[in-house]
């Protein structure tokens, strides 16, 4: 054998335990967060539909963290922007502002984005959001640790906030479970 042969077999040996320890790594950092995002769950989330030319709406949902976090950033691809938001009055004014450095996620407190407060503002849209539809969108979000994680969510498109199941009194037996001391 020559030296080239013998040169070029030995580099395909280590190139293929190197793509295999580099496949490893990818798999082992997937796998991790995987595992970060998991520890935060999104419900409930909505955006308000749109008209034709209407340019922005906000998107709402209640987001619980098992250990702190920070939501840093969304995105999705039917807004060119979008940014998370705070409203808030500000003497006898409501003001909306961009949370630059993102909205704090307590450890096992749900944070509500809602009309009137926190939410994901989607701007720039590419065409209008339609109702009973759904769209696209990614958050990104940090542990405590300094770690990125990402969760993907289709987001419902309404008029208002989906319809949430009712405590209704008048379509159950009340004999069935106690509710305390209240008269009926």
């Amino acid at each position: 054998m020559n030296t080239v042969t013998e040169f070029t077999g030995a580099f395909m040996k280590f190139s293929k335990h190197l793509i295999a320890a580099a496949f490893t790594t990818v798999c082992a950092i997937s796998a991790y967060a995987q595992n970060v995002t998991a520890t935060v769950t999104v419900t409930d989330a909505w955006a308000r539909a749109t008209v034709q030319g209407q340019k922005a709406t906000g998107a709402f949902m209640k987001i619980t963290a098992k250990d702190n976090a920070k939501l840093l950033a969304a995105s999705s691809p039917v807004a060119g922007v979008v940014e998370i938001h705070e409203m808030k009055m500000d003497k006898d004014v409501m003001r909306m502002t961009a949370l630059s450095n993102g909205l704090e996620l307590p450890a096992g407190k749900a944070v509500e984005l809602k009309p009137g407060g926190y939410h994901v503002m989607l701007m720039d849209l590419k065409a209008p959001l339609a109702k009973d539809t759904t769209v696209p969108m990614t958050l990104t979000l940090q542990d405590a640790k300094g770690v990125k994680s990402k969760v993907e969510l289709k987001v419902w498109v309404g008029m208002q906030p989906p319809a949430m199941p009712s405590h209704d009194h008048g379509t159950h037996n009340h004999t069935e479970h106690k509710h305390g001391e209240h008269q009926h």
